[in-house]
């Protein structure tokens, strides 16, 4: 007999599955030794109340074993001697165009700028002991792309729900836990999810199909209106093009703008890490002076509000993570979060961002219609922050009720910030359309959550890369570029995803996109 239950139990009824088998059969009252497997469906924290209740869907097999795994694999083919298609770039979108594009037959080229995730890793220790980023290893560039070493979160608003499910289904494949299949808000973890990264690529060559590091796309090559290939800095590369950069690419970018590639200025969000003691929010998620206790995880939390027709909200909100370095040049400042699997960190932090649209941004004359003129606004506060960060990587930051008072912060909590702070007036020199919004942000979301708005937090500048500043303009039928045919531009990089998850079904949509095109060739 196979049956599914919705459940509501205590964290400790739900803390592992044998706990959860037993309740099951109590409940409804047959012999727990009879329960051959249990599989949880769907696991979510209701944390509205006093009580906290986790909220299960489980699947019970009683007398009867599972014929099926607990994920659903994906065949993947022998795609060497098989037409070919490159991928730029080898974040969430370029894997899963490349691993779709086996699916369907075709050959991919991934072409990646910067190195393997073991390598990678090396040149991302190295930025707080010199205080510099290598330009084209750190924490956006590289294989993964920015999820790989900046989190691992796998939430998206996404309505595909189909392709949601598949997206998750091909991580599992490749070691992730399937508990993403369960979890309200699935994470892989910073720690876990570069093997996962790695066996992806070792899928992709095992099928024939090509990877290429330290391979940096420095041109398209054009003909007649087609895009049939691209030039590096190694070799020339022939066949359709998934332009799949992520969303820091920003040469790629100007060399669009010199082609005359048509593309818009996006709008973006911009701010700051807001960074608390993990305890202090699993008191004030939890309603719990205890903080989380022994059964529930590190605590999350998700403001959003309206201050002067702008939205200000909580984004990338990492429960027992780290604040880490994301800068992609010299003389920049970025920072963002990420968080291990098990979330057991001393610390909380989450991007606290403005919206900023294009008609926000002040610009000279000849510039107001410039498809860049938001990568140049996040360009010149990254500067601006480094100038306030003495020049190093070391970030400017200021208690967080100091900041909304507008006083100086004479000393500095402890922070998971490894290149290390500097004490600075936020308030005084972030531009004011960002520092005045996110001052009544923070009243609003201390009223919402007694405790949150507190000097034990404290506020790391500059958030900036929330997403790409530029839309690349593509045919929504065919995902074509609008004026180049054989080019598509795809996932978070391209203005058309906002997450890993919504990357990789963008990145899928445009190999099925691929193959309908090269189809056609044919």
């Amino acid at each position: 007999m196979i049956q599914e239950y919705q459940l509501r139990l205590l964290p400790e009824q739900a803390a592992n599955e044998s706990t959860i088998r037993e309740y099951v059969a109590q409940e409804k009252g047959f012999d727990a030794r009879t329960v051959r497997a249990l599989r949880i469906l769907k696991r979510s924290i209701d944390a509205r109340h006093r009580t906290i209740f986790v909220n299960l869907k489980v699947r019970v097999f009683v007398n009867e074993e599972p014929q099926d795994e607990a994920y659903v694999p994906t065949e993947y083919r022998d795609v060497s001697k098989a037409p070919q298609a490159i991928v730029v770039g080898a974040g969430p979108g370029g894997l899963f165009a490349a691993l779709r594009l086996i699916e369907l037959g075709i050959k991919p080229i991934v072409l990646e700028r910067g190195k393997d995730v073991h390598e990678r890793k090396k040149d991302l220790a190295r930025i707080p002991k010199t205080q510099s980023v290598d330009s084209e290893s750190n924490y956006c560039f590289g294989e993964g792309g920015a999820g790989a070493y900046s989190d691992g979160k796998l939430y998206t608003r996404s309505k595909k729900r189909g392709s949601v499910e598949k997206i998750l289904n091909v991580f599992c494949q490749h070691g992730a836990s399937t508990s993403i299949l369960a979890d309200a808000h699935p994470h892989i973890g910073t720690d876990k999810l570069p093997r996962v990264i790695e066996n992806m690529r070792n899928t992709i060559l095992r099928c024939g199909g090509e990877v290429h590091f330290q391979t940096k796309m420095t041109q398209l090559i054009v003909t007649n209106g087609t895009v049939v290939g691209c030039v590096t800095n190694v070799k020339e590369f022939l066949g359709p093009v998934i332009l799949a950069t992520g969303h820091s690419a920003r040469d790629v970018y100007r060399y669009l703008a010199e082609a005359k590639i048509e593309m818009e200025a996006k709008g973006i969000a911009v701010g700051v890490r807001l960074e608390h003691p993990s305890m202090l929010i699993d008191q004030i998620q939890y309603h719990n002076r205890q903080g989380r206790g022994k059964y529930l995880p590190a605590a999350e939390y998700s403001f959003v509000t309206q201050v002067n027709g702008r939205g200000v909200y909580s984004f990338c909100m990492c429960p027992g993570g780290f604040v880490i370095p994301a800068a992609t040049d010299k003389q920049q400042i970025v920072v963002n979060g990420m968080s291990p699997s098990n979330r057991g960190t001393q610390w909380s932090n989450s991007g606290m961002v403005v919206e900023v649209r294009p008609e926000d941004i002040a610009t000279p004359p000849t510039s107001h219609l410039s498809p860049l003129r938001m990568m140049h606004f996040q360009e010149q506060l990254e500067q601006l922050t480094w100038q306030q960060g003495n020049m190093k990587q070391t970030a400017p930051a200021q208690r967080m009720t100091d900041f909304v008072n507008g006083r100086l912060s004479y000393d500095l909590p402890r922070s998971s910030y490894s290149p290390g702070l500097v004490s600075s007036p936020l308030h005084f020199w972030l531009p004011p359309m960002i520092s005045k919004r996110l001052q009544e942000g923070f009243k609003t979301f201390g009223r919402q959550a007694h405790g949150f708005l507190t000097n034990e937090a404290v506020m790391i500048a500059v958030e900036t890369r929330t997403s790409a500043p530029v839309r690349i303009t593509r045919n929504p039928e065919n995902l074509q570029h609008v004026t180049i045919q054989g080019l598509f531009p795809c996932g978070e990089g391209a203005g058309y995803a906002g997450g890993i998850v919504s990357a990789g079904v963008d990145g899928e949509r445009c190999a099925e996109a691929v193959a309908a095109y090269l189809n056609n060739e044919i």
